[in-house]
């Protein structure tokens, strides 16, 4: 199975300049645990994790004013939608994160997470049998 196959394709897309409450709260609407943040000044693509919203709240920063700039990893692992989920899964485990940005000839396709690869391994679970 492809990384295509699991992916979410509808992703959430946040500015620089949301503040991080802003950014928890259209996360949580959406039900998801990342977002990309668009930021052209910073070098163009980045990624929010729900990881990173709890870490500033943790330092006792204050979500209504710390923006995600401040907080975007930039450095992202990027994944093709061609790879595999195996090959998905690798580069999570080895470098410790349970997001990939998917890229499409340079633009941003979706996103995949450790939730997506394992709702793909595994079978639903079927609901009890009612007696």
């Amino acid at each position: 199975m492809l990384v295509r196959d699991a992916m979410s394709s509808v992703i959430l897309t946040l500015g620089p300049t949301h503040t991080l409450r802003q950014a928890a709260a259209l996360m949580s609407a959406r039900r998801v645990g990342a977002a990309v943040v668009l930021d052209p000044e910073a070098g163009g693509i980045g990624i929010l994790t729900e990881r990173d919203i709890l870490n500033s709240v943790g330092l006792g920063q204050n979500p209504d004013s710390e923006r995600t700039h401040a907080h975007t990893t930039t450095d992202v692992v990027f994944a093709a939608p061609t790879w595999t989920l195996e090959e998905a899964a690798r580069a999570m485990a080895h470098g410790g994160f349970r997001h990939l940005v998917v890229l499409d000839r340079g633009d941003v396709a979706g996103i995949v997470s450790v939730r997506d690869i394992i709702r793909s391994w595994v079978p639903a679970r079927e609901p009890a049998p009612v007696p």
